[in-house]
This record gives structure tokens, sequence and C-alpha cells, in this order.
């Protein structure tokens, strides 16, 4: 992703609300299997680390990236942006 295209779902994310999340239990399967899940009806999520998690939201990040085949575009104190392209419903056209 080059530098254009990330500053450009940073655009878009501020204006979304986080749909999930993540507590004291951390990235258990489920959370996972929900994010992806997400991913079937979006293509740009944003997640919220709350303060009783005691893991680090940019390796939260990295691993829930990578469970569900997204990439990261910003982790923003307890607030991680991500984006996965979507074969069949394309919303949003990157630059």
């Amino acid at each position: 992703m080059t530098s254009k295209q990330r500053s450009y779902l940073k655009s878009l994310a501020n204006s979304l609300d986080s749909i999930f999340q993540l507590g004291k239990s951390s990235l258990t399967p489920e959370f996972v299997q929900a994010v992806s899940e997400a991913f079937n009806t979006r293509e740009l999520l944003k997640v919220t680390v709350l303060k009783n998690c005691m893991d680090d939201p940019k390796e939260i990040a990295e691993t829930l990236a990578e469970r569900t085949r997204s990439q990261v575009v910003q982790v923003i104190g307890r607030k991680i942006i991500l984006y996965k392209e979507s074969k069949e419903n394309k919303k949003i056209i990157l630059p």
C-alpha cells in the first residue's frame, strides 16, 4: 500500500465509528472471526482497544491483520484502522 493510498484510507476512516471493542480477554478466536466476517460487508474497519486490555495496540493490530489477511492502515493511541480489499463488493477505489 502506498502512502497516498494510506492517506486516502485515513481520511475515510475519520468519519467511521468503531464497530469492535477489544477488552481484557484480548484477541480470542471468536473476536478474530467476527472481524473477518465484518470484512464481508465492509472494506474499512475501526477497532477500539479498551483500557482494561493490557496488550500493546500495535502488536494487536499486526496480529489481527495477519489473522484476517487485512492491512493495518493506522494505529493511533488505542484506535486501529484495518483495510481489506473486497473481491466482490468494491466500495473503496484506491488512488
